[in-house]
């Protein structure tokens, strides 16, 4: 924690942010529109402050302004009313982020080829915001990061712009916990980290974020929440590399690794229930992990945990073609030439979301292999662009007709619009990387 410096005046701008956001008077602009930006934002809207949306991309500034949701879970009816009340407008402009009191950014932080970060999206984003900077302006950070972040990017950009972090310029860290097409939890009922550069920092970024969050809980510097995101990833990670790598040992052994999951989750301490899977989706748990590996061998350490269960992870794609050609061969069929239908391309069930889907990489490694790959989504009518994929395909309609002209059906993605029941009626053989289908059946081989 860094102390302000005691100067004439101190407090004066903070005590005015403080009553303008205690007013609902602070106008906030979220800096990408994405699927923690859009969220966001129209809560805050919904909560009756004036929001700026901010994003590259004029085809999400049009369907905003239009009132169309571009995010499968979020109502169009959301943003037509935020849009109509005059508390939500979209732009491409950053020279706008002078009308706004407090500057969140929610913008991705991928992967770079040597599974580097690539802090690009976060870096550009800052630079676009800095000319236009003022005294009085709150900037929070949710991109999930690697700890250290917000100290060497969004502290110094303020202070490039003449202000002093903690007296007339404010720096949190408030790790976004978005889980898309979870009914339980929504933006406002999942508790919201913040930790501000200094405590005038955290005052500020827990009073915002208190008028929107049912749960605030500050902590005491940006790099524990920096540290806590990337925990609650790594945890998880760990933990399907874990399951993973028990279905791979139960499947030779010629054990239900999905009963033993079941029989074990029973014990009501000591146990959490994690599914094994194709591999890993999303924008979190396959990517964030490794911002802390990186920079822990800044400090001459290696988290060998986080890199064993991302190996394991990765490797589950090459796993699951290998028992679609097994299958394929106890039916007297091979894969070059096989007709594979690839049930679900989003990275988890029930969204329209298919970043870092393992789904996309089983259509490349069955295609290399001579297969002719479809897929079917009912929530992705087309295959999304890809820095690593690029393939022109179409979702295709899953009927009873479509089901028999394959010789595969591979359940990648389990979404409740799927019929399991008509899928296993037509379907030649099915391979099964989620476990729907419990018990033997001579069609189904699981993987």
């Amino acid at each position: 924690m860094h102390e302000a410096k005691v100067v004439p005046g101190e407090g004066r701008l903070k005590q005015v942010l403080l009553d303008k956001i205690a007013a609902k008077a602070a106008v906030v602009g979220i800096y990408g529109l994405g699927y923690v930006g859009l969220p966001l934002a129209l809560r805050f809207a919904e909560m009756g402050f004036r929001v700026i949306g901010f994003d590259v991309d004029p085809t999400k500034i049009q369907k905003i302004e239009a009132g169309e949701s571009y995010i499968n879970h979020i109502d169009p009816a959301r943003i037509v009313s935020a849009v109509r009340a005059g508390l939500l407008s979209a732009t491409t402009d950053f020279g706008l982020t002078g009308q706004a009191d407090a500057l969140i950014i929610c913008v991705p932080t991928p992967l770079g080829a040597h599974m580097e970060p690539d802090m690009s999206y976060v870096v550009g984003t800052i630079q676009a915001i800095q000319p236009h900077l003022r005294p009085g302006h709150l900037m929070s950070l949710e991109s999930t990061t690697y700890p250290g972040t917000t100290e060497d990017l969004v502290v110094p950009a303020l202070a490039a712009a003449g202000l002093e972090v903690g007296v007339n310029g404010f720096a949190v860290f408030s790790p976004e916990r978005e889980d898309p097409g979870n009914p339980n939890f929504t933006t406002h009922t999942i508790a919201k980290v913040v930790g501000g550069h200094t405590e005038a920092c955290l005052e500020v970024g827990a009073a915002l974020y208190s008028q929107v969050i049912t749960q605030v809980v500050s902590v005491k510097s940006t790099r524990v929440a920096e540290m806590a995101k990337l925990l609650e990833n790594i945890y998880r990670s760990v933990n399907i590399g874990l399951v993973n790598e028990l279905k791979v040992v139960c499947d030779r052994m010629g054990v239900d690794i999905w009963e033993v999951i079941d029989a074990a989750k029973t014990k009501p301490f000591g146990f959490t229930a994690f599914y094994p899977g194709p591999g890993l989706g999303g924008h979190c748990i396959p990517i964030d992990p490794f911002y802390l590996t990186w920079k822990a061998r800044e400090y001459g350490l290696h988290t060998r945990f986080i890199e064993l269960a991302g190996e394991i992870n990765n490797g589950m794609p090459e796993y699951v073609v290998g028992k679609v050609m097994e299958a394929l061969n106890d039916h007297g069929k091979a894969l070059r030439g096989a007709r594979i239908l690839v049930l679900g391309l989003a990275y988890k069930k029930n969204v329209d979301d298919a970043r870092e889907s393992p789904s996309a990489e089983l259509i490349k490694l069955l295609t290399e292999r001579g297969a002719h790959v479809d897929y079917s989504d009912p929530h992705i009518a087309s295959f999304p662009v890809k820095r690593k994929y690029k393939y022109e395909m179409v979702g295709v309609e899953l009927t009873p007709e479509t089901l028999a002209s394959y010789d595969c059906a591979l359940l990648a993605t389990d979404h409740d619009r799927f019929d399991y029941a008509s899928i296993l009626e037509h379907s030649h053989l099915v391979v099964d990387t989620r476990g729907k289908y419990r018990g033997e059946h001579p069609k189904v081989t699981k993987a």
